[in-house]
């Protein structure tokens, strides 16, 4: 299962879009503006706001947010209407690790 799951993550790195919106909401304050709704860090981005920042259409975004998701790589949560993804830190590191373990 290990392989599997470092298989879609790396999958899931290979996008230029979706590695570029993963280092963006790795460090949301200095690339996106604050908020009405859910805070930036805690809560995770607002796929609108991703969406805007990067220059595709909401569902295009969604789209590689769902594979990121997929992957492990990001959470997300329901606020009001709005959908906010954050990284999952603990899984990233677990895929690292794994990668680096299958690589050894």
């Amino acid at each position: 299962m290990k392989n599997k799951s470092s298989l879609k993550a790396l999958s899931a790195l290979a996008n230029e879009n979706r590695l570029q919106i993963m280092q963006w909401i790795s460090d949301p304050l200095p690339h996106f503006p604050p908020q009405s709704d859910g805070d930036l860090v805690n809560d995770g981005v607002c796929v609108g706001s991703i969406a805007t920042k990067i220059g595709l259409s909401q569902p295009t975004v969604t789209k590689h947010m769902g594979i990121l998701a997929d992957a492990g790589l990001v959470t997300h949560k329901k606020l009001k209407n709005w959908v906010f993804y954050k990284p999952d830190h603990t899984a990233i590191n677990q895929s690292l690790a794994n990668i680096s373990e299958l690589l050894k």
